[in-house]
């Protein structure tokens, strides 16, 4: 199963997932405890779609994580290598800007360059290793 998956063009969502994974913990992290409490009006998500889901249920936020990270799935699953690793770049930059203003608001600066940095070292060994086993099959 996992020779499966890092010979199939999944691989190159990687970066993407844990980029959107990330944006997603850390958003739920940092809500405040008067949001978990039931003030839904304390929602902090700068993504509209996002704070609209949390402005009616604390669970908004769990249910269209979820279902992002199933769609991204599907998206990449139709789209041909190009525009997949087109889509999975403009994951990556979404929620690596996403995370990055949760980083460097509570964090620090120096949090916020490092994890954009690593997240750009992965997009690219990810792609290295898709390509190099693409040209042996």
């Amino acid at each position: 199963m996992k020779e499966k998956l890092l010979n199939s063009k999944f691989i190159l969502l990687i970066p993407a997932y844990w980029a959107c994974l990330f944006d997603e913990i850390i958003t739920i992290v940092n809500q405040s405890d008067a949001y978990w409490k039931g003030d839904l009006s304390k929602a902090n998500e700068g993504n509209p779609i996002g704070a609209f889901v949390m402005a009616h249920h604390t669970s908004g936020l769990f249910i269209i994580s979820a279902l992002w990270l199933v769609l991204i799935g599907i998206i990449g699953y139709y789209l041909s290598d190009k525009k997949l690793k087109i889509f999975a770049l403009f994951v990556l930059i979404v929620h690596s800007f996403g995370a990055s203003t949760w980083l460097s608001q509570y964090y620090s600066f120096w949090y916020m360059i490092i994890f954009i940095f690593i997240n750009a070292i992965l997009f690219i060994e990810v792609e290295s290793i898709y390509e190099s086993r693409k040209k042996r099959i």
